[in-house]
């Protein structure tokens, strides 16, 4: 634990590139396996299952510390971190333990998940006990189920390349998936042997960059002509790849691109997939689809919250023939006869592709479907396209790939580029505010905004919470917002605050949906704020009622 502590604490105070390589490199190659395949799982974002509540975590705090519930509270909220303030508040331990980071959770944390909450309370005092103050922040943040460190996955795969000598694209497709935590896993991830593959294994997504813009203006120019570029509409679903390298069907899996294993969400979609010659890996996106009655391959996609509802089903059991289902349009080919291509050109890839579709056919409600080409002779007959995506398709936008270019790990420049549509937009009143967190601990950060339940000038109508955002605002923006919030404080309920409703901000998001847990009787999907709108009095701000016609 004391060696995983050094390394959180290396990697958390330095933002050079080169230092925090350096600390990964040296700690992969001191780090006894089991340690090391433990900390590349959680390095790479996976988290460990709550082992204790907060309420209990609290409660063994106070009792270790001896200082009230409310002064618990308060610390906290001027640190802005539960478990850095419960680390610093408990008495100095006489020792720092030597026990080794897997000994820490499969010993001390995952039994805490089986235990009364009594037991918990008494085996959290005396972990404390043998833990630095140091060493209790990164525990406490374990048990909590919220470890997170600032290092890029992809400095984690440059760091296991170099100690195996491998490439970094084979690095990153052997960190694919979810990584199981053993000495064994970690001895195949650092293996020089290349000749292995797992046949379940997804490839690293190939990640498109943000287009600001028109792409034939300032500061787009490096994107140049437009018959360089293969158009698609930005689809509006969950991306994934569909593998099929085994003979049986259970070698058919879909992964996410949050590196979830989803084949069992999606059984017509695995089902299809057994058409797929064997070794052959498919990049797409999975949408909720309404079939056309007694069409072939036909139908239209729909929107995302269609798929949330499938996505919240326990049981997926859907039939055949089903007229709303789902369906995987795929844009891409990485593998074909069982051999990596993702270094061939786009071009080259897409031919094979439709050449694949053309052999396997296409059939009644087909599940996995060939995302069309857009054919635009100009960059303005492609942001007509763009204009029409929502309308024409529940698309995002427009996705622009290079004929050129390769299969790229992560987000590479210059390869794909999202052309999304603009967000939908409301003006909005600020009406609640918590403090932030971590480095925004201190301010009030986080807001709440609402709109009004009717006309804003009738003595009935009241601003109901509509959104919450914390994005959007500069350092600068958020000091002045913080210190008007300090100024107009109404109230208080729990750690957040209602402020006095006068200040107006433009609220972006992607969609709506209906959703009888919001006040509002609406939820809303990515919402950050565009603006501040001090040309806007709290009485102009938008209604529940024009909130409801962009449902439509």
């Amino acid at each position: 634990m004391k060696r995983f502590t050094q390394l959180f604490l290396e990697l958390d105070r330095t933002t050079r590139t080169s230092e925090k390589l350096g600390a990964l490199e040296r700690y992969f190659s001191e780090a006894h396996p089991r340690d090391a395949a433990w900390a590349l799982a959680l390095l790479a974002g996976q988290r460990l299952t709550r082992a204790v509540k907060t309420a209990t975590v609290a409660s063994a705090a106070i009792a270790e510390s001896g200082i009230p519930g409310w002064l618990l509270d308060e610390c906290t909220e001027a640190v802005g971190d539960f478990s850095e303030t419960i680390a610093h508040l408990l008495p100095l331990a006489h020792s720092a333990s030597d026990d080794p980071l897997h000994t820490i959770i499969e010993e001390w944390i995952q039994p805490l998940a089986r235990t009364t909450d009594t037991n918990a309370i008494a085996a959290l005092r005396q972990a404390w006990e043998r833990l630095d103050t140091d060493q209790r922040f990164i525990f406490n943040k374990l048990i909590r189920g919220n470890f997170r460190v600032g290092v890029n996955k992809r400095l984690v795969v440059r760091a296991l390349a170099t100690i195996a000598n491998v490439d970094p694209s084979i690095m990153a497709h052997r960190l694919s998936g979810k990584i199981s935590p053993t000495e064994a896993v970690f001895a195949r991830l650092i293996s020089t042997d290349t000749t292995g593959n797992d046949g379940a294994r997804p490839y690293p997504f190939c990640l498109a960059n943000q287009l600001s813009g028109e792409p034939d203006t300032q500061p787009n120019t490096q994107i140049g002509p437009i018959n360089e570029w293969s158009i698609e509409h930005k689809w509006d679903g969950i991306r994934a790849q569909i593998i099929h390298r085994g003979a049986v069907a259970k070698s058919i899996v879909i992964w996410s691109r949050g590196d979830e294993l989803i084949t069992d969400q999606f059984p017509e979609i695995a089902a299809a997939a057994q058409a797929l010659p064997r070794g052959t890996v498919l990049d797409g996106e999975i949408l909720a689809w309404r079939f056309a009655p007694s069409s072939t391959h036909a139908g239209s996609p729909l929107s995302f919250n269609d798929l949330q509802k499938r996505l919240n089903r326990k049981n997926v059991q859907p039939t055949l023939f089903d007229t709303e289902s789902v369906v995987f349009l795929a844009f891409d080919l990485l593998e074909r006869d069982g051999i990596d291509i993702r270094s061939a050109v786009f071009s080259e890839r897409r031919v094979a592709l439709e050449s694949l579709f053309a052999n396997v056919g296409n059939r009644e409600h087909a599940h996995i479907s060939l995302s069309p080409i857009l054919h635009a002779r100009t960059w303005a007959d492609a942001a007509e396209f763009r204009a029409n995506a929502r309308a024409a398709a529940n698309a995002e936008g427009l996705m622009l790939k290079n004929r050129a270019s390769p299969y790229a790990v992560a987000r590479a420049v210059g390869g794909w580029w999202k052309w999304k549509v603009d967000p939908y937009a409301v003006d909005a009143v600020l009406i609640y505010a918590q403090a932030g967190s971590g480095k925004r601990a201190g301010l009030y950060t986080d807001y709440t905004f609402g709109v009004w339940n009717g006309p804003p000038h009738e003595p009935s109508s009241a601003l109901v919470p509509f959104a919450k955002a914390y994005s959007g605002l500069t350092d600068e923006e958020i000091a002045k917002v913080d210190a008007f919030i300090r100024r107009n404080i109404t109230g208080r309920l729990g750690p957040v605050r209602t402020v006095k409703p006068e200040l107006v901000f433009e609220i972006a998001f992607e969609g709506l949906r209906e959703s009888p847990r919001h006040r509002s009787g609406i939820a809303v999907r990515f919402p950050r704020i565009a603006r501040q709108r001090p040309d806007k009095q709290p009485a102009e701000a938008d209604t529940l009622a024009f909130v409801r016609t962009l449902l439509q």
